[in-house]
């Protein structure tokens, strides 16, 4: 999901093709975690979060700023439709291309609802649980940290920071669609593949549009950088933490007696497959 997201972002901004753009998010993330190691992708991972969240507020304010505030969102988000929703015979159904009427609601119609709220409540929460305490990314750098109390530090702050999400991405991600109905809220397969190259919908470039239409040119940069951060920020803990993981739990069981040197080749090796 990273990758292609990473992908897309980088053709629709840069102008690369999607499989050129795939290869450099590659080779870029895979240079850093080969050479430096679990060090370099903690390093790296918080200069990323500097990044991505002074990146993400200030796209959150240009985008208020040009919708018109808050009030603006809520009076205006109901009614961002695409105009063109017929091709030929065929013209999609009103539930395919208007928001929802709930869309302001966390805890919807158990019955009616896209996300019920028995499943945000009991469902949600369980693998929220499981993502946040026992994930073998975070679960690997909290046996990283300097000592008990540097570790408790970073959960708190990463609790504090997930309280962002709402108002820098979600926000921003409904304005997005009041501002550009025809590429965000597409519903016609011909036109959604003009604007993104998929036909199934474009509401996965919401973000990247802002970033392409609001931002000033050098913020437009910093965006760039904030969101290929946020993206090689996950791929680089999932590469290493699935290295980590082969290293320490097989091929130790297949040789008992590797030396440490070994395993460090080990692990930098099962990178590339």
């Amino acid at each position: 999901l990273e990758i292609c997201a990473g992908a897309m972002f980088m053709r629709m901004v840069l102008g690369l093709d999607v499989y050129l753009a795939t290869i450099v998010l590659l080779t870029i993330t895979g240079i850093y975690t080969i050479t430096g190691g679990f060090a370099a992708v903690v390093y790296t991972n918080t200069l990323h979060a500097g990044i991505m969240v002074l990146g993400s507020v200030l796209l959150t304010g240009f985008a208020f700023k040009e919708v018109g505030g808050y009030r603006q969102l809520l009076n205006n988000y109901l009614n961002a439709k695409p105009s063109i929703i017929r091709e030929g015979n065929w013209t999609a159904k009103p539930e395919c291309y208007l928001p929802r009427l709930d869309s302001f609601h966390i805890f919807r119609d158990p019955i009616t609802g896209d996300l019920p709220w028995p499943g945000i409540v009991f469902g949600v929460s369980i693998i929220s649980l499981y993502y946040w305490c026992s994930n073998q990314i975070f679960v690997q750098r909290c046996l990283a940290g300097k000592n008990l109390s540097h570790v408790k530090g970073g959960c708190v702050l990463c609790g504090y920071l997930k309280l962002l999400p709402m108002f820098v991405i979600v926000m921003p991600g409904m304005i997005s669609r009041i501002l550009y109905p025809e590429k965000v809220a597409c519903v016609v397969p011909s036109e959604c593949e003009k604007h993104c190259g998929v036909r199934a919908g474009c509401s996965s470039m919401a973000y990247p549009v802002l970033v392409k239409e609001l931002l000033p040119r050098g913020v437009r940069g910093l965006m760039l950088a904030a969101l290929l951060a946020s993206l090689m920020s996950s791929l680089t803990s999932i590469f290493n933490s699935a290295s980590a993981l082969f290293t320490m739990d097989i091929y130790t069981q297949m040789r008992p007696t590797a030396t440490e040197k070994e395993l460090m080749v080990t692990g930098r090796l099962e990178f590339y497959t």
